[in-house]
């Protein structure tokens, strides 16, 4: 039996670039909408041309573009009640922007007919079918969205379900139920949708906002309700809480539901790379804890999760993470067991029981420097070094026996000693002024250490630990154009704690390659 399925209206160039402090310009509209097409929605709302030069913009530009996969949709409303749909500038503005789909959004409320129109009743489903007859005559494929409908219903049902099939008679092909204020909850958003499916032979979709944290689950029970296409934005960015998130929406849909959805059949798996790319381009910065698609999705802390995750990914898994382009983290911290020790160690190609006394020891070492501040989850490559020390396959290739940092008057001056060679540096600041003296100090014998460059630096002030003087944390990132790793120091003095996750960073670098790149390379 072949599965149903569901439409994807994407709007995040339209209702999502309505979010506060986001703003596209035309270069980011178009990559989206690449990026889009190559995921595979049905229907790309580019934007509203009658609104703004860059909307008008776009809808020009991307005609220079093949797309594979999807549809552009222009975005207006339905005539004023006092001109004829030819005069009207809303609907001349669709037909200028040379589409083959109009999204066209009209009045369901009587409150908004009424107080915000100002017309009657019959009116409005006048002004309705006027419109969406206009833009059929001109051989566009209408998408109807009927505003407030949700609102609407509960108000005067007979009334919102005679706008869904007058405009459904009128030759839209969906007709979209908008929860505009996002004030809906799921088990209401069911029965309506329900209702409203009974009661009319219009194709239904589902349009919902985020104010009450249930957009997603609205846009899933719309769908049980009866709902076949389904709008929403990447990242479910959007005016003031938001839209709905189809990052979320789509892998439920097809994943927990049973839908086929996205005409890209690899699609899936472009998810996370569409989800972060927005982000990007949104200037924001991206939630770690999104479902399915952020870092911390499949991460797994606590020891008992780890242990369990390790023999059976289901029993802390609802799905495989790489379905969707992400992947599966084990972090080490106060709260871990030796199952996570023996994950890191295990990628490192370094085979070693869980019951080992000497990574029991490891494990002890590395929660009580947790105690004292630091924090493993977000620099395991320190954790690391603690265990190779304790489990005795660590080697000392260097020792800073000495080290002093000047930073006075814009003179960031650093001296170190190392291995018995002294050598002093310069730097933009006290930290680079140590990174470059120790380099010095390091490359003679190890060459291979300029290939490490610094990545990420950041600063955290965990605040009193236990019966201790405030410490700050620091954590370094870095990268040696083949793999990225962590390390962090902690201390009373941001410049000693910086020492230390640097310090901390070009030993481990040295340990994976001289002592146990052998291993790593059989893994």
């Amino acid at each position: 039996m072949a599965k149903k399925s569901i439409e994807i209206l994407d709007t995040t160039l339209r209702d999502g670039s309505q979010a506060a402090t986001i703003s596209f310009t035309l270069r980011d509209k178009i990559k989206i909408a690449l990026l889009l097409d190559e995921l595979g929605v049905d229907y790309i709302e580019g934007g509203w041309p009658g609104s703004n030069p860059k909307d008008y913009e776009f809808f020009r530009e991307i005609k220079n573009y093949h797309l594979k996969h999807s549809k552009i949709a222009a975005f207006g409303s339905t005539r004023r009640k006092d001109l004829r749909p030819e005069n009207d500038p809303s609907l001349s503005s669709i037909l200028e922007a040379d589409v083959k789909v109009a999204v066209l959004f009209g009045k369901t409320w009587t409150l908004h007919v009424k107080e915000i129109l100002r017309t009657t009743l019959e009116d409005n489903l006048s002004i309705i079918a006027d419109s969406i007859q206009f833009l059929r005559d001109h051989g566009l494929e209408v998408i109807f969205d009927a505003e407030h409908f949700y609102q609407g219903f509960k108000e005067d049902p007979d009334y919102a379900i005679r706008v869904v099939n007058t405009a459904g008679e009128a030759g839209a092909r969906v007709v979209a139920l908008a929860d505009t204020n996002g004030g809906t909850l799921p088990h209401e958003v069911l029965e309506i949708t329900r209702r409203v499916a009974e009661n009319t032979r219009v194709k239904l979709g589902v349009h919902m906002h985020n104010d009450s944290g249930t957009a997603v689950a609205n846009s899933l029970m719309g769908v049980v309700g009866g709902a076949r296409h389904v709008q929403g934005t990447i990242n479910g960015i959007g005016e003031r809480t938001g839209n709905a998130d189809l990052i979320q929406i789509i892998p439920s849909l097809v994943l927990k539901m049973g839908y086929r959805v996205l005409k890209n059949e690899d699609g899936l798996k472009k998810l996370k790379q569409v989800s972060s790319t927005l982000y990007e381009l949104a200037g924001l910065h991206p939630n770690p804890f999104q479902p399915y698609v952020g870092d911390n999705a499949f991460t797994h802390k606590a020891g008992v999760h780890a242990d369990a995750v390790m023999k059976n990914t289901r029993a802390y898994e609802h799905i495989d993470p790489s379905l969707l382009g992400n992947q599966r983290k084990v972090v080490i911290s106060e709260l871990s067991g030796t199952s996570n020790l023996v994950n890191y160690l295990e990628k490192l190609g370094i085979k070693v029981e869980k019951k080992e006394e000497k990574l029991k020891k490891a494990l002890k070492a590395i929660k009580e420097m947790e105690a004292r501040g630091y924090s493993f989850d977000l620099a395991p490559e320190s954790a690391m070094l603690v265990a190779f020390k304790e489990m005795g396959i660590y080697e000392k290739f260097f020792d800073v026996q000495y080290w002093k940092v000047i930073n006075e008057n814009g003179l960031a001056l650093a001296v170190v000693k190392v291995n018995s060679r002294v050598e002093a540096a310069e730097g933009t600041g006290p930290v680079h002024a140590v990174d470059v003296a120790l380099r010095r100090c390091l490359s003679k014998d190890f060459p291979e250490i300029e290939r490490v460059k610094l990545t990420d630096y950041r600063v955290v002030l965990p605040g009193e630990v236990k019966n201790t003087e405030s410490v700050v944390r620091v954590t370094i990132e870095f990268n040696d154009g083949e793999r990225s790793w962590r390390t962090e120091g902690v201390s009373t003095s941001v410049i000693e704690a910086s020492i230390m996750a640097l310090v901390d960073g070009l030993d481990y670098y040295l340990q994976l390659n001289k002592k146990l790149k052998p291993l790593v390379a059989k893994e």
